[in-house]
């Protein structure tokens, strides 16, 4: 085997049993032999990968990062042809990327779509993103991402590829921490997502050493850019103050302003993804900038960015409490400096900057538009 770990032999069980039901090989379509990735004369072959959850920040960031280094870049969603992909149509590369339908949940659906694929590299991007809403969802959390991270394991053992897989984790895993987190930390998950992320978690580690994929997760820490949607905390106070500053007679609705988090720059998170399935062997790396604030803070750099006081405008609200929130939160990124050669260049301040002048840009675009 091409991973093999403490000379331990690749055994691949003939019997399956998917997630969800019972399946045999015959119920399945047929698992082609994997391509070479050289061409007739030897010279390397394009490198394709598919990234499950393409329509959002990071599937949007790392699809324009991978067109950029020469690969064929292929992004799922649940229905590709009703899709919007207005982050990939924001970037300019919507025509760029080859789009399939897939269903997580779905372990015929996954397998499907890996063997038309053939993929070199799979990025695992999907399933439910919002800790807050994951309390009003707490099953379809669990669903999306748990169960289709092991979909995805199993098609990949299943069909015998040798694919790299990276998989999105995260640093709510944590929970309440009083020192800052590494790779050794332990989690004390504290809402249904955070459940959720943590059991991935779990099933990348057991596949990897169970069955020698290449498989690892990115335990990434808050990550932010202007493709975040507005029901993320950082684009919703960016936008209201730059509303606020163009005379609108809002208020800022918040709720727990004393959290603190660890908060870098998005299209600086996907390339160490990347860097991490070009690794000679797989392995789970902490990504963050090793600097925290609190929201409140964060909050006050905003308006300070339009020119205004916060405390005029901001309203702390009860109902925007989450019912279990994690108080400070704050990452070690070291190994991934030392492995990956990976650092974060931007700090919360840069990525303010960054998110406010991108949203007046559009403030101003859509104003030209409505004259």
């Amino acid at each position: 085997a091409r991973y093999r770990r403490q000379g331990a032999p690749f055994r691949r069980s003939i019997a399956f049993l998917g997630v969800g039901g019972k399946s045999s090989r015959e119920d399945l379509p047929e698992v082609p032999s994997r391509r070479s990735n050289r061409s007739t004369n030897g010279s390397r072959m394009t490198k394709t990968a598919l990234i499950l959850g393409v329509s959002g920040q990071d599937g949007g960031y790392l699809s324009h990062l991978l067109l950029g280094k020469g690969y064929t870049v292929v992004g799922t969603s649940r229905d590709a042809l009703i899709g919007s992909f207005n982050n990939l149509r924001r970037l300019g590369i919507f025509e760029r990327v080859q789009l399939e339908s897939v269903a997580l949940n779905d372990f015929r659906s996954v397998l499907q779509v890996l063997i038309k694929v053939k993929p070199d590299e799979i990025y695992n991007l999907a399933g439910q993103s919002s800790v807050g809403l994951s309390y009003q969802q707490p099953v379809e959390s669990l669903e999306s991402i748990s169960i289709g991270t092991l979909n995805l394991l199993e098609a990949i053992r299943f069909s015998g590829m040798r694919v790299r897989f990276y998989n999105a984790g995260s640093s709510e895993c944590f929970g309440n921490i009083e020192t800052v987190a590494d790779e050794t930390t332990p989690f004390r998950p504290r809402s249904p997502y955070a459940v959720a992320k943590a059991s991935a978690y779990w099933q990348v580690a057991t596949y990897r050493e169970a069955y020698n994929l290449f498989c690892c997760t990115g335990i990434l820490f808050n990550h932010e850019s202007p493709l975040r949607p507005e029901r993320f905390v950082t684009r919703k106070i960016v936008s209201s103050a730059c509303r606020i500053a163009g005379g609108s007679n809002e208020k800022l609705r918040l709720g727990n302003l004393v959290v603190q988090r660890d908060w870098g720059w998005a299209p600086e998170y996907v390339e160490a993804m990347w860097l991490m399935l070009q690794q000679q062997t797989p392995d789970d790396y902490v990504i963050a900038t090793g600097e925290t604030n609190s929201l409140e803070v964060f909050v006050e750099t905003v308006f300070l960015e339009v020119g205004l006081d916060w405390r005029e405008y901001v309203v702390s609200d009860q109902s925007f409490f989450r019912p279990s929130d994690i108080t400070w939160s704050q990452g070690n990124p070291e190994r991934a400096r030392h492995h990956l050669g990976w650092k974060a260049r931007l700090r919360m301040r840069d990525v303010i900057h960054e998110m406010v002048r991108s949203e007046k840009e559009s403030l101003l675009s859509s104003g030209a538009a409505n004259t």
